[in-house]
């Protein structure tokens, strides 16, 4: 889930977890392997997540415990700030001590998997049937599953609908009307549009939708396609619709923007609602991204955090854990959870169901079943990919060169 930039120090941390396969794989042996969790009692089984921060960390916590419970186990979790998990999980495979049971970023499942860490949960019995598309992709690596994600998430257009209503425009719904409804909404302190694009994975998740409906693509970036949605951003930038400041913006500064009348419109996600339900002044409704032209299906980033089973040697555990991981995607827990933390459930029959209870969310639902998985086309690669893309679209924001010229660039580099 994209909430805020993964720290560099993590980012580099996740790659080097591609140089310990020995000591990593080494967790993977038989019940006598040696490994602290390779033995003992297995009525408690350790958790692993990042949901450190309330709401999600209670929600989370009751139906964490509720699983348990079912599979006949005690739970002793631990929940640590985002930005440390990939650390926590490298110290704790070169010590033999993963947990029973690991949330993970789903961009993040197939590296870790890559490294031999993970169990294939189709060896464990589950499947991954009924799920949407782009969900199932990010948690298979080389044709197996290795996690289950019970709520996923992606970005949409917020409006104010008072400032909409004030200029005479309705919501954009594609890239010419974005260009001139931005700027009609530009006024005095108040930006038509604000996204978020630094130089990090968070820029490059703000501008997937744009590249991918235009029919962009990570393999290579160097494309027209790609081209004119960097394009784009550049134009909204130089008609003054979108403040230089988005080259350093947070999607929570870009929230704080739309919070503060700044902006009109803004680029974010459903994990912002809390922020701005706490402001009973602004009346805000959520559409899809624009598209490149009319009729063009919509290609967002898929979010969210899927579980897995590390291989910790003990048969029974995994076992278990496996029963844990499919209580948490079942289709109650599932609804529960997306209504708890403001997401969305990742199995296709659930989400006209969810989106007619919670109305705010439909500009984000209707996007679902086109939504891509970060990773479903380089896999573990992804990364190299994404670091591309930011670099790319920076140096044209900046006017250190073309968006053709930027992208051939960072392609090459």
């Amino acid at each position: 889930m994209i909430r805020s930039p993964r720290s560099r120090r993590a980012q580099a941390a996740l790659a080097s977890m591609l140089t310990l396969p020995l000591a990593l794989t080494a967790c993977g042996g038989g019940s006598n392997g040696g490994g602290s969790n390779s033995g003992g009692d297995s009525s408690t089984l350790r958790v692993l997540d990042y949901y450190n921060n309330e709401p999600s960390k209670t929600v989370w916590q009751k139906a964490i415990d509720a699983c348990g419970k079912q599979a006949g186990v005690t739970i002793q979790r631990e929940a640590v700030p985002g930005a440390t998990l990939i650390q926590k999980v490298l110290q704790q495979a070169s010590s033999r001590t993963l947990p029973d049971v690991l949330m993970l970023d789903n961009p993040d499942l197939q590296q870790i998997a890559q490294s031999g860490a993970l169990t294939p949960l189709n060896d464990l019995g589950l499947k991954a049937d009924g799920y949407v598309e782009g969900v199932v992709s990010a948690s298979t690596y080389k044709g197996k599953l290795y996690g289950l994600q019970p709520i996923t998430n992606t970005i949409g257009l917020f409006y104010n609908k008072d400032l909409l209503d004030k200029a005479g425009v309705k919501p954009p719904t594609t890239w010419a009307e974005l260009r001139t409804t931005a700027k009609k909404l530009t006024s005095g302190g108040t930006y038509g549009l604000a996204f978020s694009a630094p130089a990090n994975y968070e820029g490059t998740w703000q501008f997937l939708p744009f590249m991918w409906s235009n029919g962009g693509d990570e393999k290579n970036i160097a494309t027209p396609q790609t081209a004119q949605a960097v394009q784009l951003w550049v134009d909204l930038m130089n008609d003054g619709s979108v403040s230089k400041s988005a080259l350093n913006w947070t999607q929570a500064d870009v929230n704080d923007q739309f919070r503060a009348g700044k902006a009109a419109m803004a680029v974010n996600g459903p994990w912002q609602f809390p922020a701005l339900d706490e402001d009973k002044s602004v009346n805000y409704q959520v559409a899809p991204i624009p598209a490149p032209v009319a009729g063009k299906p919509i290609v967002a980033p898929l979010g969210g955090e899927t579980w897995a089973v590390p291989q910790t040697g003990n048969k029974d555990k995994q076992a278990k854990a496996a029963k844990v991981v499919a209580c948490l995607n079942s289709d109650d827990n599932q609804l529960s959870l997306a209504k708890g933390t403001q997401t969305i459930p990742t199995k296709t029959a659930l989400l006209e169901k969810f989106s007619s209870s919670n109305p705010n969310m439909a500009g984000f639902v209707d996007q679902i079943p086109t939504a891509r998985a970060r990773t479903g086309e380089l896999g573990a690669d992804w990364p190299k990919a994404a670091t591309k893309i930011y670099t790319a679209f920076q140096s044209a924001l900046t006017g250190q060169a073309t968006p053709a010229k930027a992208l051939e660039t960072a392609q090459n580099g």
